[in-house]
């Protein structure tokens, strides 16, 4: 009767958004994870959460604080991000019209710590009768439909906003894994400092991500995009607009790039010699939203001279693989870890 009537989620707590996947159903949620609190005194107020307080970001009256409770994967601010997690079960649980609390599986970043687990259960314990954690790195294979249940090995790369998780998968489990605190996060950083540098101009996040996702890439062959960008001068301090290339965009984030190539070389110097011989023939999967960053595969590929492919949809890729776990409990009963 509680499967019945209880339905089941699926939850990808990301440092830049939440998705939530109703069993049966599919994806039913995708917020952005932010939230706008009014401080008074000790006291903090719920403005807005999800996509209402990221149109508030650089915009906030005084008083009003935009924050992400989620940071390079792991959670900064636990009493806010219980909050969010819970307003956003919530939405999906009213959606569903569900009898009972749901069964609550959830993708969590392959570093992360025995306390951090007890946190996100404990947020969610109220709106859950079971909580269970899974790997963000399996949850993708799994998601991106490789063959993660057979003795053959996947290479799975996994760019989230705030770290880059990297594992080699066989037989259903991890056989090595690297978790980097680096993503799309970092390149948006990496663009506000280079304008900051370079052209004297304040920009804030949204923009910094609007740039990434307009004329940003990882390979030479984007270089002639050119976009406005306008902000504050730092010279002046009124507002100024220049125009930027794909080239010195691509340059600004080429640290965070690097370091995403170093790491998946690093993942596969580590693998055992029978299993380097399946990544050779089956490749490189990317997913997560970084994987969108125009050129990483050609990059990829370049950099390690194996066949690299991109998700069918990157952005969903972690919340729909721990769907089809909650589709298919018998199959992947082995692959969760409890809370």
């Amino acid at each position: 009767m509680f499967r019945v009537l209880a339905r089941d989620l699926a939850v990808d707590l990301g440092t830049a958004n939440t998705l939530i996947y109703e069993k049966g159903t599919g994806v039913v949620l995708d917020e952005p994870s932010i939230v706008a609190l009014k401080q008074d005194g000790p006291r903090r107020d719920i403005v807005a959460i999800g996509a209402e307080a990221k149109e508030m970001l650089g915009r906030t009256p005084e008083g009003v604080k935009v924050i992400r409770p989620i940071r390079t994967g792991v959670i900064a601010d636990f009493e806010v991000a219980g909050l969010m997690l819970r307003e956003f079960i919530g939405r999906a649980r009213k959606k569903a019209r569900a009898l009972f609390k749901p069964r609550v599986i959830v993708g969590v970043p392959s570093g992360i710590t025995e306390v951090e687990k007890r946190a996100i259960r404990d947020s969610i314990e109220g709106e859950a009768r079971e909580v269970k954690l899974i790997d963000e790195a399996m949850a993708a294979a799994i998601g991106c439909g490789l063959p993660v249940t057979e003795a053959t090995a996947s290479l799975i790369v996994d760019i989230g906003g705030g770290t880059t998780d990297i594992a080699v998968i066989s037989l259903k489990d991890i056989v090595h894994s690297v978790s980097v605190r680096r993503g799309g996060d970092a390149m948006d950083e990496a663009i506000i400092n280079h304008m900051r540098r370079r052209h004297h101009l304040l920009i804030g996040e949204a923009t910094a991500e609007l740039i990434k996702k307009t004329i940003g890439s990882a390979h030479s062959d984007y270089d002639n995009q050119e976009m406005e960008v306008r902000g504050r001068s730092l010279t002046s301090g009124s507002p100024a607009a220049l125009v930027v290339t794909g080239e010195e965009i691509r340059e600004a984030t080429a640290e965070v790039v690097n370091t995403i190539c170093a790491s998946i070389r690093q993942a596969l110097e580590n693998t055992p010699p029978e299993l380097s011989g399946d990544i050779i023939e089956s490749g490189i999967m990317l997913a997560g939203g970084g994987a969108l960053l125009k050129g990483l595969d050609r990059r990829v590929h370049e950099e390690l001279g194996i066949e690299v492919k991109v998700a069918e949809d990157p952005l969903c890729a972690v919340v729909e693989g721990a769907g089809k776990v909650l589709d298919n409990t018998e199959l992947y009963k082995d692959v969760w870890f409890q809370a």
